[in-house]
């Protein structure tokens, strides 16, 4: 007889399980590396004498993709602390779920560096663009997110003692809504304005940031 769907298996996963340090150790590094990789974009102008503060400021755009992106590693970086903490053991499989949301964290620099271009020399067709790809980079790097929540939710073995499987279940709706609202903003960057889509984006960095370390339980009671 067959489980029911959302029925959970507290049975040891199938495979070798190990302990958490080398995941996190690798994690940790694949992080400080990409941040690493961020300020390499950042460049000093050409100008001419007395026009260093114009070639500066005209260098702002880059600057400020640079900051967003700084942050948004650092979220993610908080996010994931957080999640290894709520796990005691790992897997395999879980292992290349969590290469999944390292990949997610590498691809930042690329989508940072169209965005600091696209805003510097670009016109407006080409801010759509950049603010677009941006967007759609941070929307598809909470699919890998939510894989992991949704493997820990049917291996509560995995789990600390503390944590019990309807947290994680209920945890699955911080990618779920940066899959939904990452994707809207890329939709609002290309269709309506590069600015508004920008701003989506930072919005939802800072939603993240704020959730780094779980939904709080009195809003999982509502």
């Amino acid at each position: 007889m067959s489980a029911a769907p959302d029925e959970v298996d507290d049975t040891e996963p199938a495979g070798r399980v190990s302990g958490t340090d080398r995941m996190t150790a690798f994690s940790d590094g694949v992080f400080a590396i990409v941040v690493t990789l961020l300020v390499i974009d950042l460049r000093v102008p050409e100008y001419h004498e007395g026009d260093l503060l114009t070639g500066l400021l005209d260098e702002g755009p880059s600057y400020l993709a640079f900051v967003v992106s700084f942050v948004y590693v650092g979220v993610l970086w908080l996010n994931h602390h957080a999640l290894l903490r709520l796990i005691r053991r790992t897997t395999l499989a879980l292992s290349w779920i969590n290469l999944g949301v390292l990949f997610g964290a590498v691809i930042i620099p690329f989508p940072t560096a169209v965005l600091a271009s696209a805003f510097t020399e670009g016109d407006i067709d080409d801010q759509r663009a950049a603010v677009a790809l941006y967007a759609l980079s941070a929307a598809l790097m909470s699919a890998p997110w939510l894989v992991f929540f949704g493997y820990l939710r049917r291996h509560p073995a995995l789990l600390e003692r503390r944590v019990s499987p309807g947290y994680v279940r209920t945890q699955r709706l911080r990618p779920i809504t940066g899959l939904v609202l990452y994707g809207l903003g890329g939709l609002l960057g290309w269709f309506v304005n590069p600015l508004l889509g920008l701003i989506a984006v930072i919005v939802m960095i800072t939603y993240h940031a704020v959730t780094s370390q779980g939904l709080p339980r009195w809003l999982l009671r509502h």
